[in-house]
C-alpha cells in the first residue's frame, strides 16, 4: 500500500543577543559549565525578569521577513514542566498571544513552487544542557544556557517530503542569518528543528497519529531522520500495530529512533499568564521601523543577482542561501568588478577548500576582498590560473595578501616570448620519439609536451602562450 507523509516543524534558533532574555548574564557559547549563571535565570526564589528589548525587536524582524501578521499586544506564558535542565520547573514562553502569526515562506523543489504556512512565532527562554557522564553513570547539568532567548518558529503540517523539509529550513536559515537575529550555528545547537511526522494510507483523509523527534541539530541528519521515521512508522502499520504519540530521539549512528517520553499537549504544561512581566505592546511605528531597517532578503538578492550580473541561476541558488557567501561574493567583487568570475571561484576554489579542510561557510575568515585582487591579478596576466589557485589556498588557510605573497615568492608569469620559445624548442628536441608519434596523427601528444614546457617554466607562463608556440614548432616539422 502507498502512504502519504505529513510533517510539521517547530525550529528554535537562539538569537544573537549578547545577554540573555530576563537577565544580564551573557550568551556566549563555550563558557565554562555554571559561569554565564545567576539568581534570575537560576531561578531563585524572590527574582524577578527584566524583558531583553532586543529579543522583542528580533522577532519583529524575523515576522516581517516571513510574512507573518505582528501581535501588537502579545504576552507571555508559564509553561510547567519537571526536569532537572529547567531549575524553575517551568518555562517562560508564549502559548495565548504569540507575537507573530500567520505567516509563510516560499519554497522550490523540482521546479515546483510551494507555501509552506507559519503558524506562530513565539518567544521563550532556553532550558539549561544535560551532560551525560558515561564513566561515573551519572547526569551533569550546565545551566548556561538557561534563560537564553530562543524563537520557536511553528509551521502548519504542510510537508510531505524530506526535500520540501530541507528547502524551508536553508531558506529558514538564510532569512535568520540575513536579518542577523541568528548565527543559526547548528553544531553550537543555534538552529535545532523538531520533526512532527504521521503517516497515512493514500486511500484514507483522516491524519495518522503524529510523533515527534527532537533537536536534531543538522540537514543531513533530518533528512535521515525523516526517511527513518516514515519506514518505521509503515511497517508498524503493516504489522498491525498502533503508532503511538510520542516524544522520540533520533540517533544519527545508529540510523533509529528511540521513544523517549509519551508526546505531552497543550493541558498537560498547565499553561497561565505570566505573573511576573507585563503584556508587550507593539506601537504602529515600532513596526513601520523596523521594516524600514530590514537588509535585501534571500528572494530579493536572488532577483538582484540574476538581473544585474546574468549569473547561472544554479550558483545564485547557492550564493545567495548563505549570508556569508553573499559577504564574500560582494566584498570581493568591490575589488574587482568582475561578478562571473568572483561567482567561478566561490562556487569552485571556496567551497572546495572550506569541504576539504571541514570549515563551515560561516567560519571562512580570509580577507574576502583579497579574492577580488587575486582575479584583477590573473586578468592583468601577473599569475595564470593554475598558480592563483595555489596562492588562494594560501590565502584561504593563512590569510596571506596575494601581490606581496606573489613577489616574495617570485610566482610573476614568465612574460618573456624569447624564453618561452626556448624552451618549447629544447622540450621538442628532448622527445623525438613524441614528435614520431605526432606525425603519425596523434593529437594527444601535445599535452605531454605541454605539461613538459610548463615544467621546464615552473608553472609560471601563460598556458595559452605555450600551446601557441608548441603548434608553430611543430608546424616547422
Amino acid at each position: 500500500m502507498d502512504y502519504i507523509t505529513t510533517m510539521g516543524l517547530e525550529v528554535h534558533t537562539e538569537l544573537s543577543t549578547k545577554t540573555k532574555i530576563f537577565c544580564n548574564c551573557s550568551t556566549e557559547f563555550g563558557g565554562e559549565p555554571n559561569t554565564h549563571v545567576c539568581e534570575v535565570c537560576s531561578g531563585m526564589p524572590g527574582t524577578l525578569p527584566v524583558l531583553n528589548r532586543q529579543v522583542v525587536e528580533y522577532a519583529i524582524r524575523v515576522g516581517i521577513a516571513t510574512n507573518c501578521e505582528i501581535t501588537q499586544y502579545n504576552k507571555f506564558d508559564r509553561k510547567n514542566y519537571f526536569y532537572p535542565d529547567l531549575p524553575k520547573a517551568y518555562q517562560v514562553s508564549q502559548l495565548y498571544l504569540p507575537i507573530c502569526r500567520n505567516g509563510h515562506i516560499d519554497i522550490e523543489v523540482n521546479g515546483k513552487k510551494k507555501a509552506i504556512r507559519i503558524h506562530e512565532i513565539h518567544m521563550e527562554e532556553d532550558a539549561g544542557k544535560l551532560i551525560h557522564d558515561p564513566w561515573d553513570d551519572c547526569t551533569l547539568v550546565d545551566y548556561n544556557r538557561c534563560g537564553v532567548p530562543l524563537l520557536e518558529i511553528v509551521s502548519e503540517p504542510d510537508f510531505e517530503t524530506g526535500e520540501e523539509v530541507i528547502a524551508y529550513l536553508t531558506k529558514l536559515k538564510a532569512i535568520l542569518q540575513y536579518t542577523g537575529v541568528s548565527d543559526c550555528k547548528m553544531e553550537q545547537g543555534s538552529l535545532r528543528a523538531d520533526v512532527n511526522l504521521s503517516v497515512r494510507p493514500v486511500t484514507t483523509d483522516e491524519l495518522g497519529t503524529r510523533t515527534e523527534m527532537k533537536n536534531i541539530n543538522s540537514f543531513k541528519a533530518i533528512a535521515r531522520a525523516i526517511e527513518g521515521e516514515r519506514k518505521r512508522q509503515i511497517e508498524v502499520i503493516e504489522e498491525g500495530g498502533r503508532v503511538v504519540q510520542e516524544t522520540r530521539r533520533w540517533d544519527d549512528n545508529k540510523g533509529a529512533s528511540f521513544a523517549m517520553r509519551s508526546k505531552e499537549n497543550a493541558q498537560d504544561y498547565r499553561y497561565f499568564p505570566e505573573p511576573d512581566l507585563v503584556p508587550i505592546e507593539i506601537s504602529d511605528e515600532w513596526i513601520a521601523r523596523v521594516k524600514s531597517e530590514m537588509p535585501e532578503l534571500p528572494d530579493a538578492k536572488k532577483a538582484r543577482y540574476l538581473a544585474d550580473y546574468g549569473l547561472p541561476e544554479y550558483d545564485v541558488d547557492i550564493i545567495t542561501g548563505s549570508k556569508y557567501l553573499v559577504e564574500i561574493f560582494e566584498q570581493a567583487l568591490a575589488a574587482c568588478n568582475e561578478p562571473k568570475e568572483v561567482s567561478n571561484w566561490i562556487m569552485g576554489e571556496v567551497l572546495r577548500l572550506a569541504t576539504e579542510t571541514s570549515t563551515d561557510v560561516e567560519d571562512i575568515s580570509f580577507d574576502f576582498a583579497n579574492l577580488g585582487k587575486l582575479i584583477l591579478l590573473v586578468k592583468k596576466n601577473v599569475v595564470n590560473r593554475p598558480t592563483a589557485k595555489e596562492v588562494f589556498e594560501k590565502m584561504f588557510r593563512e590569510n596571506v595578501e596575494p601581490e606581496q605573497y606573489i613577489k616574495e615568492n617570485g610566482l610573476e608569469m614568465v612574460q618573456d616570448d624569447n624564453l618561452v620559445r626556448e624552451v618549447v624548442v629544447k622540450v621538442l628536441a628532448d622527445n623525438p620519439k613524441s614528435i614520431a608519434e605526432w606525425k603519425e596523427g596523434n593529437e594527444k601528444v601535445t599535452r605531454f609536451l605541454m605539461g613538459q614546457c610548463m615544467k621546464q617554466l615552473k608553472g609560471k607562463a601563460d598556458p595559452g602562450t605555450v600551446n601557441a608556440v608548441i603548434a608553430e614548432e611543430l608546424a616547422k616539422l
